[in-house]
């Protein structure tokens, strides 16, 4: 994709947020938030380049956490990266926008999406199996007050994974509990994981 403003991305009404019950950082109720905000009705795609300037709207993204053993992948946003606010932030999150594209992808844009999102990133060389883990607000920064994140769990069977995006740097796996020393390096959405120990025990 040449532009990435000109793309056109899934986003959801603030105020159905706000309905459902407004949180900042993590949220572990996600069978509370999700139908809510996949609701069909409330759901619309704008240009990317409007929805990153617009806070009356919330841009749904997957992000998804690879985790093997007590060990998670994470990587430094390079230079490349699409989101400039972000560069040279470290993450443990992989994933992105919901594009317009996506609607046409089976009966689930959103899971579709999060499973092209993951490819386009890294390659993935390993089984694993997936599942729900919350979801992350952050209404304190520019770039959390028009993103909302859907936290999804990887856990592999292998630690067999490798960059594709150009733009992930310094990537690898390393122990939770050295991840948390470093926590101030990482963005806010990552942090937010890290000090809710919702990854796994802090041994």
């Amino acid at each position: 994709m040449s532009d990435k403003s000109a793309e056109r991305v899934l986003v959801v009404p603030t105020r159905v947020l706000h309905e459902a019950g407004l949180f900042q950082g993590f949220s572990p109720r996600l069978d509370h938030y999700l139908p809510r905000l996949l609701d069909p009705r409330h759901l619309t795609y704008l240009p990317r380049a409007q929805a990153e300037t617009d806070p009356s709207f919330k841009q749904l993204v997957p992000y998804v956490v690879l985790r093997w053993r007590d060990e998670v992948f994470h990587y430094t946003r390079g230079k490349r990266a699409t989101e400039t606010r972000l560069q040279a932030l470290r993450s443990l999150g992989v994933g992105g926008h919901i594009s317009a594209g996506d609607a046409t992808l089976f009966d689930s844009p959103y899971r579709e999406a999060m499973f092209r999102e993951v490819a386009e990133e890294v390659v993935l060389e390993s089984a694993y199996e997936e599942r729900g883990l919350g979801l992350i607000n952050d209404d304190r920064t520019p770039v959390g007050q028009v993103h909302l994140g859907i936290v999804h769990v990887f856990t592999l069977a292998e630690p067999k994974v490798r960059r594709r995006e150009q733009a992930l740097t310094r990537a690898g796996f390393a122990p939770l509990s050295e991840l948390r020393v470093q926590r101030d390096e990482f963005e806010t959405w990552s942090q937010f994981l890290l000090d809710a120990g919702v990854l796994g025990p802090a041994g």
